[in-house]
């Protein structure tokens, strides 16, 4: 175990000089282990612009993958995996494949005792099981807005209040570089 964490230490220090050096940034999760590293050229002006707005941070490919480390370093990355699951819903064209996604994202995340069960309300879940029984394009609109609302009100003023994205903005504003971090 002692060596594991050795090895674990001298390999994110490797990884975070040399991104640095390189004006990388690196996203990793603060709980000891690594779930998700990446290390990109991300300009500062949008590393900042992220904390502006939540649809700024999620429709950018580097700030979404940066929400969800932080949600998977807090064992809550449910409501933005559903989320993004009915986004590639949305996008289906088949309707056997979307009767097939529909009931697949209900049974990981609406159903009741769902592996990833979004918190949602009695009513909320009812509506969208009924909707379900005929799938459109449109039928998980109002489950995920609810959601995405959750995630606004909660996880993304926690994300932003994070040692993980204030550690982005402080190395980005250290390196005084406004074009790549």
């Amino acid at each position: 175990m002692r060596n594991h964490t050795a090895n674990s230490n001298a390999l994110q220090k490797y990884i975070q000089y040399h991104c640095v050096k390189n004006n990388h940034i690196t996203i990793t999760s603060y709980s000891g282990s690594v779930l998700c590293l990446l290390s990109v050229r991300v300009s500062t002006d949008e590393v900042v612009r992220w904390s502006e707005s939540f649809d700024h941070l999620l429709s950018h490919k580097y700030g979404l993958a940066a929400f969800r480390t932080f949600l998977k370093s807090e064992f809550s990355d449910e409501n933005i995996e559903f989320w993004m699951a009915c986004e590639e819903y949305k996008k289906i064209k088949s309707s056997t494949k979307l009767v097939s996604k529909a009931n697949k994202i209900f049974q990981e995340f609406i159903d009741i005792q769902a592996p990833r069960e979004v918190n949602i309300d009695y009513r909320t879940r009812e509506k969208t099981k009924q909707s379900l029984e005929d799938p459109s394009p449109t039928s998980l609109n109002e489950v995920q807005g609810k959601v995405y609302g959750l995630m606004e009100k909660d996880s993304y003023p926690r994300f932003l209040r994070s040692k993980m994205y204030q550690d982005m903005v402080n190395r980005a504003n250290a390196h005084g570089q406004r074009r790549s971090v």
